[in-house]
């Protein structure tokens, strides 16, 4: 269970109705391969020792003294299992019946969590034969024990606390207030639901919908086992629709009409950070439920789940478009608002042939359509000087008047050096000053030109520069609203692709897939045969790396380690782990170095769960210390 990983199953084993013997050697053997693929926690359907389709068979004592009988055996099953077993079944308490969902561990019955919501309409009648479970806890009797018996029971790992596990009973979570809020807000992190629902069309959307929702309105894993194939079809049919969702994201689900076992690898440590972020999450004191302890072996877990190498970037090609779109309205919609609430003028955009600044320009024309506005006053100014190359000023160029914008052209080289004259900086010296004094050289030009005309300096830096601090300070780490602030450089050039694949322009559409094949650069050192001699990537990082950090240490407050444990699994056969960690040292180091530029960032929309802005989503000091941190990393072996 490092990093916070236990791995969990959701079983529909092949059963008979009514034929509790085979059901309980098959219940048997699903526990034995879940243990054989080292799960925690394995779940299994609603009454399945007996078939949930007995109908009135549950009033025969023969069958009831049978499931009794088959959970004890089960339970005795697990005594040498490293595992939590939940099994659904008829119980008689005091000349009642119940639907339970049975937990056990090494070696025995720990808790009997009773169906609370009796469906008693269409196709089920559970309350011909059953009685709802009692509202609170009590302790029962069973096989010579007192055993907790009741709705929203807790159950808690005695070496991993915040590992907690309660259970609910198929329709329980389809009524108004499942039993698992109660249960989530006292601690539970996984829900797990013995289930028996039927296959009609439609319903395979529906549920998956309905326990992806409930893991993200709870903020936890939760496991659904449902029946399938073994009960009756006198009127129904069931699918073995087993699912395993985790706060919003379904990570594993069967195959219906296919009874098997699925696995996945809940992630505690992640719940519990969405949780401590949340604060309308607000869990009850007073610890009113009744917790039980149980215990597995605290070990590494194996992961199965996949993480994306873009984290940033939605995989479907339809969803990414769509999201593509949607940035961009984002991105224009608060601009638009920024130049008509200040009554601009002019909007002047910095242009220099690369990724971001077209960005910057394609979503500066986008606001001035909102605005119903000549694109002509979007000032796009290019300044070239010492590192410029012709490929990259020709893309500016046919840029800026493909999109109607005017272009104004500023040579700085001559500036820069009178500058240099003035400071005592030697011109041949090719360090931090000869670079950021030609930043700060175009960030001057593009205010002045901004005053100059009544207008406003659009930013062109993007997320992953601000968390590396790859940005001069007060020279582009500068403007008047930043509609990059928020985008990574994985989604910026995602963006510009959406933007090159939309447009009608061949000719735009030419530049605009020249600009994605432009190695990423400040263009600060002069160029070498007329090529671009100074390249991001080989100074700070692949960025795809970096975004990657970056996404798992802001989104859930990873720890370094488990960071590059997933890093190391993602881009296995893309880096080496000595270059993944390399480079996530470098991501650290300068993360919290280079906080003081993100302190005094100009005012940008917000596009996603993850962005720096001082006054939102990120308060840090300047002066944080990366120690603990870095501690970690360099014990990496």
């Amino acid at each position: 269970m490092k990093h916070g990983f236990v791995k969990v199953a959701a079983a529909t084993p092949d059963i008979r109705v009514a034929d509790v013997e085979f059901n309980t050697e098959k219940i048997c053997e699903a526990i034995s391969e879940a243990c054989g693929q080292k799960a925690k926690i394995i779940v299994f359907p609603e009454l399945c020792v007996t078939g949930y389709t007995c109908g009135d068979l549950f009033t025969q004592d023969v069958l009831l003294k049978a499931a009794k009988d088959a959970l004890v055996k089960i339970a005795a099953y697990t005594a040498d299992k490293d595992i939590l077993v939940f099994v659904g079944a008829p119980l008689s308490v005091r000349g009642k019946l119940y639907n339970v969902a049975a937990a056990m561990n090494q070696g025995k019955v720990i808790g009997l969590t009773t169906k609370t919501f009796l469906p008693n309409y269409a196709e089920f009648y559970e309350m011909r034969q059953f009685t709802p479970g009692p509202d609170t806890a009590e302790y029962i009797c069973f096989n010579g024990e007192q055993i907790p018996f009741g709705p929203q029971l807790l159950f808690k790992e005695t070496q991993m606390e915040d590992l907690i596990v309660s259970a609910e009973i198929c329709e329980d979570v389809w009524s108004p207030v499942p039993p698992s809020i109660g249960a989530a807000l006292e601690g539970a992190t996984v829900i797990v639901n013995c289930s028996a629902s039927d296959e009609t069309i439609g319903k395979d959307s529906y549920r998956r919908e309905l326990i992806a929702g409930q893991s993200a309105r709870l903020i936890a894993g939760y496991i659904y086992a449902n029946a399938g194939e073994g009960e009756s079809t006198t009127d129904v049919v069931f699918g073995g629709h087993n699912i395993i969702a985790e706060n919003g994201a379904i990570l594993k689900q069967a195959d219906r009409y296919h009874n098997e076992i699925i696995y996945s690898e809940l992630d505690i440590q992640r719940i519990i950070s969405e949780r401590r972020k949340n604060t309308t999450f607000k869990a009850v004191t007073g610890q009113t439920l009744v917790q039980i302890p149980f215990h597995i072996n605290n070990e590494e877990t194996a992961l199965t789940r996949t993480f994306p190498k873009k984290p940033f970037v939605p995989s479907d090609e339809r969803a990414r478009a769509e999201r593509c779109e949607e940035i961009l309205t984002i991105q224009a919609m608060g601009l638009k608002k920024r130049l008509a609430h200040t009554h601009a003028k002019t909007a002047v955009v910095g242009i220099s042939g690369g990724l971001d600044s077209t960005l910057a320009l394609l979503v500066t024309a986008k606001a001035f359509e909102m605005l119903g506005r000549d694109k002509k006053d979007i000032i796009a100014v290019t300044m070239p000087c010492f590192g410029t190359t012709d490929r990259t000023y020709n893309n500016a160029c046919e840029m800026t008047r493909k999109t109607g914008a005017t272009l104004k052209e500023v040579p700085i080289a001559d500036a820069v050096n009178i500058h240099f004259r003035d400071i005592g900086q030697d011109p041949e010296n090719h360090d931090v000053t000869y670079e950021n004094s030609q930043a700060r050289e175009r960030t001057q030009v593009l205010m002045d030109i901004a005053n100059r005309t009544g207008g406003m300096v659009i930013g062109t830096g993007d997320m992953s520069e601000l968390a590396l601090g790859w940005a001069t300070y007060n020279g582009d780490h500068m403007s008047m609203y930043g509609v990059n602030a928020s985008v990574p450089k994985t989604l910026v050039r995602h963006l510009v692709k959406y933007a090159a694949d939309e447009t009608s322009d061949e000719e735009l559409r030419r530049v605009l897939y020249d600009v994605l094949d432009t190695p990423v650069s400040p263009e600060l050192l002069p160029p070498k045969d007329g090529d671009i001699a100074q390249k991001t990537e080989d100074l700070v990082g692949p960025y795809e790396l970096h975004d990657f950090f970056l996404y798992y240490m802001l989104r859930f407050g990873y720890e370094p380690a488990k960071i590059f444990r997933l890093a190391e699994m993602t881009f296995e056969g893309d880096y080496d782990r000595e270059t993944i960690l390399k480079w996530l040292k470098t991501f650290c180091r300068r993360f919290f170095s280079q906080q003081f530029k993100r302190s005094c960032l100009p005012d940008g929309p917000k596009i996603g769960t993850v962005a720096l802005s001082p006054r939102g989503d990120w308060r840090m000091p300047s002066d944080a210390c990366v120690a603990v941190w870095m501690k970690e990393l360099e014990a990496i072996k």
